[in-house]
């Protein structure tokens, strides 16, 4: 458990001081030789670094001397120090996971940061059914049943479902649609699934094909091979041979599960492989996934390395930010010797409740993984420069064509999609440096009521209005990277025109805006480009920039479609039963199975509402009420 200094530390207000090594010379009288988390701020009081230390007063102490032959990296934080904030806790394990957290949290500009951060996807085999449904599952592992993963993507997980239901034939459908089928599926007629909702299959025969699933994803595949290879000989025998071809395709389709999962290590049954490669300021860390002996995928991640931080350092908080929210596996094998090895160690098996350990082999079958993983992490990064390369030259020509000051490092492109008015979205992508940060995306419900049904103009102001009196009131002082250098917007001289007087009535015009419109005949490539107060012009029909901007207005359109049409599918499905206080999805189908439909249930008496299974007399008081008020 950390304790800091302050009492009260969300109202501490750290001290204003001299700068630089003097500001962290005056702290050495105030601390003790207690484990524990340091932040350094600047005169804003801006996070500038998180770190642990064995013993505050060693550290501060070592940040305290010039002579201390610091990076320049280390130089140029100490010099921008104005302040500092201390949390003492009990154990080294505990600043090591206190110092993880805070770094995820107030993201400091020389601290390695992970910036990637999503979950992966697991096989879920549910263990709540008479007949067990397989199927991808990512997040919070509520569901009971067996998980096996984690999978690198999403695509890795179908893939191997995929080839998974060829073999063992087990369903995929929901509970609910298992439960009102009356005839099989096309999914038993293509031979993708045993069909056990029309009785096709009885439980033994069907519990036997879900424990080879399971015995295959622990591992196990050559025994369940061998199995289905004396079944299909067996088959054979007895001239069965509809059975045995069907086995047969079952046993290829195994191997192919095998042959698309690359390289399966003999001699490690579960392991993250993790290799770092670093080169220009820039780092790639790439995981390979190893569970049941075989391999489920890859994943590449590009952490910020804090402004120069050596491989030890980027490679240690990659793996203390990576199993932040991960369940950590029995062995990781490194590339790189980390700094405090005892500690990672000590803090992983902590939070798996079981031995963790690190390694960095040398030889054998384990050196060869990391050396493969290391040669993905060395292309990867080489790619991914060279895409850099190329989208930094876009960005420059794009600010020569528009005559911006700068080569934006935020673009954001507005469009709006709606049929008739109805179902209104405002969709807004963002791209820079980078290329597109889906992360940063945002759709825009349009909730004025006073709109005049396909009003572009009005529904423009709403959504423009709204992001900036958000970003105001959230990043006044422009510090955060949140604010645009350029914006985008689908129209000519009146969108334009219209734009600039919203952003006006919003105090904010000094942000560069271009109207992008179709040009004769509405052909892609004879775009023109509208500014405020400035001639149209166009590109010539070959420049890399007019592509790109091309890409960045198709991108937008396809972001404001998608997000308009999820909401129209939602508005279908909607029925008057959502807004019963009381009644969820559960009991919404039970009251749409018994009466047919929700007009059918508005209209239904007392008696009818008590007869239906699930719905207690007072809930059924409540519906009819709802539905009577008037």
């Amino acid at each position: 458990m950390p304790y800091e200094n302050n009492p009260n530390p969300r109202d501490e207000t750290p001290v204003e001081g001299p700068r630089g090594y003097e500001c962290i010379q005056s702290y050495l009288k105030t601390l003790d030789g207690s484990p524990g988390v340091y932040r350094m701020l600047d005169s804003e009081s801006r996070v500038l670094y998180v770190g642990k230390a064995r013993n505050l007063k060693a550290r501060v102490s070592n940040y305290s001397r010039p002579s201390g032959g610091h990076s320049g990296r280390i130089t140029r934080m100490i010099s921008e120090t104005a302040s500092m904030m201390f949390l003492t806790t009990r154990t080294e394990t505990e600043a090591l996971l206190l110092e993880q957290n805070l770094i995820k949290q107030l993201k400091p500009r020389y601290n390695v940061l992970l910036r990637d951060d999503k979950s992966f996807p697991n096989i879920l085999v549910t263990k709540d059914h008479a007949f067990p449904q397989i199927r991808k599952h990512r997040g919070r592992k509520a569901s009971k049943g067996n998980y096996y993963g984690p999978f690198a993507s999403a695509g890795a997980v179908n893939r191997t479902l995929n080839q998974l239901q060829r073999v063992f034939l087990l369903r995929t459908c929901t509970d609910a649609t298992f439960e009102t089928r009356t005839r099989p599926c096309l999914l038993y007629q293509i031979k993708r699934c045993a069909a056990p909702c029309t009785g096709e299959i009885d439980k033994p025969a069907y519990a036997a094909l879900v424990a080879d699933a399971e015995r295959f994803l622990s591992g196990k595949s050559t025994r369940v091979q061998e199995e289905l290879a004396g079944k299909m000989a067996e088959a054979a025998e007895a001239m069965e041979f509809e059975r045995a071809a069907a086995l047969r395709d079952r046993i290829r389709a195994l191997t192919q599960v095998q042959s698309t999962q690359g390289i399966n290590p003999r001699t490690v049954a579960e392991a993250d492989v993790i290799a770092l490669h670093m080169e220009g300021g820039q780092a790639c860390v790439q995981v390979f996934f190893i569970r049941a002996n075989q391999n489920w995928g890859n994943r590449d991640f590009y952490p910020r390395t804090g402004a120069g931080a050596d491989a030890a350092e980027v490679l240690e908080a990659f793996i203390g930010q990576f199993y932040g929210d991960k369940q950590p596996p029995r062995l990781l094998l490194l590339s790189n010797v980390i700094d405090n090895e005892d500690l990672m160690t000590e803090a992983l098996s902590q939070k798996a409740e079981r031995k963790v350990e690190i390694a960095v082999p040398q030889r054998g079958e384990k050196a060869e993984l990391v050396a493969g993983a290391a040669r993905n992490a060395r292309e990867s990064l080489a790619r991914k420069m060279a895409e850099s390369a190329t989208q930094t030259k876009l960005l420059a020509g794009l600010a020569e064509a528009f005559d911006l000051p700068a080569p934006p490092q935020r673009i954001e492109v507005y469009d709006n999609s709606h049929i008739q008015g109805t179902n209104a979205v405002g969709g807004m992508i963002v791209a820079g440096p980078e290329g597109l940060m889906k992360n940063a995306y945002r759709k825009f419900n349009i909730k004025g009521v006073d709109l005049t049904p396909g009003d572009d103009f009005g529904m423009m102001k709403e959504v423009l209005t709204r992001r900036f009196e958000r970003l105001m009131k959230e990043d006044p002082d422009r510090s955060s990277g949140t604010w645009p250098d350029l914006l985008l917007i689908d129209g000519g001289a009146g969108q334009v025109s219209a734009v600039a007087g919203i952003m006006a009535d919003l105090g904010v015009d000094d942000i560069p805006m271009v109207g992008v419109a179709k040009g004769v005949d509405r052909d892609a490539g004879k775009e023109e480009f509208h500014r405020t107060g400035k001639r149209p012009f166009a590109l010539r029909h070959n420049d890399p920039v007019l592509y790109f901007v091309q890409r960045l207005r198709d991108e937008a359109h396809r972001f404001a479609i998608g997000a308009h049409r999820a909401r129209r599918a939602q508005a279908i499905s909607a029925t008057p039963l959502d807004d019963v206080p009381g009644v969820g999805a559960g009991r919404k189908r039970a009251l749409l199975a018994h009466f047919g439909s929700a007009k059918a249930v508005a209209g239904a008496n007392l008696v009818d509402l008590k007869a239906v299974d699930g719905i207690s007399d007072s809930l059924a008081e409540a519906i009819y009420d709802f539905f009577h008020a008037n």
